[in-house]
C-alpha cells in the first residue's frame, strides 16, 4: 500500500513505531497548507520558512515524547503549533504589552507575567481559556485584528499595513470585535 492512501492517523502511528516514511509523508501532505498559513500571518518569506522548520520539530518532539492525543485530527493540531509559533515571535518582537479598549478595560490583562499563587494562576487560565474561545468565535478580519493587537502587541498602524486596510478599517474590526465579544459575553452568561 503506497503511503499516500494511509490516513493521518495510521501516518501518526506508524512514525510513533519507528517508520520515518510516515512523517516524510504528513510532512509532504500538509506542507503547503502550514506554509502558507504562517506567510498569510507574518507576510515575510524568510521567517515563516524559520516557522515552519520550528513547526514540525516541535511536532516530532511531541510525537516522540508520546504526547499527541489520538484525535485525528493532525492537520488543525500542526496548524495551532504553527500559529502559537507566529504569536510567540510576535510578543519576542514586541516587549511591553499595553492592551486597553475605548472604555479603559483591560481584557487581557491575564497575559501579564508576574509571580502569581496557584490559584491566581489558575483563574487566570480559566480566563485565557474563555477569550480564546470567544476570540475564536469571531468573524476572522475581527480575529485576526484582535489577535495581531493584543497578542501580537501590534500597532493599528501595524495591522493596517499587514492586513492591507486602512487604519479606520482596522479600529473598525477591532470595535466590531470588542462589541461582539461583549454579546456573546451577555448571552452565553460567561463570567471572565
Amino acid at each position: 500500500m503506497t503511503m499516500k492512501l494511509i490516513g493521518d492517523r495510521a501516518l501518526v502511528r506508524m512514525y510513533k513505531s519507528g517508520n520515518d516514511l510516515a512523517l516524510a509523508e504528513l510532512i509532504r501532505r500538509h506542507k503547503d497548507k502550514v506554509f502558507t498559513s504562517i506567510l498569510l500571518f507574518v507576510k515575510d518569506e524568510i521567517l515563516a520558512e524559520d516557522i515552519f522548520q520550528d513547526t514540525f520539530i516541535k511536532v516530532i518532539e511531541t510525537l516522540r515524547r508520546g504526547k499527541y492525543s489520538e484525535e485525528g485530527k493532525f492537520l488543525p493540531w500542526v496548524l495551532r503549533i504553527s500559529y502559537n509559533l507566529c504569536i510567540d515571535h510576535y510578543r519576542k518582537v514586541k516587549r511591553t504589552p499595553t492592551v486597553t479598549n475605548n472604555d479603559g478595560y483591560d481584557i487581557f490583562k491575564i497575559l501579564k507575567f508576574a509571580e502569581d499563587n496557584a490559584e491566581e494562576r489558575m483563574i487566570k487560565n480559566q480566563t485565557y481559556h474563555k477569550v480564546r474561545k470567544l476570540i475564536d468565535q469571531l468573524p476572522s478580519e475581527q480575529k485576526e485584528v484582535v489577535v495581531l493587537r493584543h497578542y501580537a502587541e501590534l500597532s493599528f498602524k501595524e495591522i493596517a499595513a499587514i492586513t492591507n486596510v486602512s487604519i479606520n478599517t482596522a479600529l473598525g474590526r477591532m470595535r466590531y470585535a470588542l462589541i461582539n465579544m461583549r454579546k456573546m459575553i451577555e448571552e452565553k452568561h460567561i463570567v471572565l
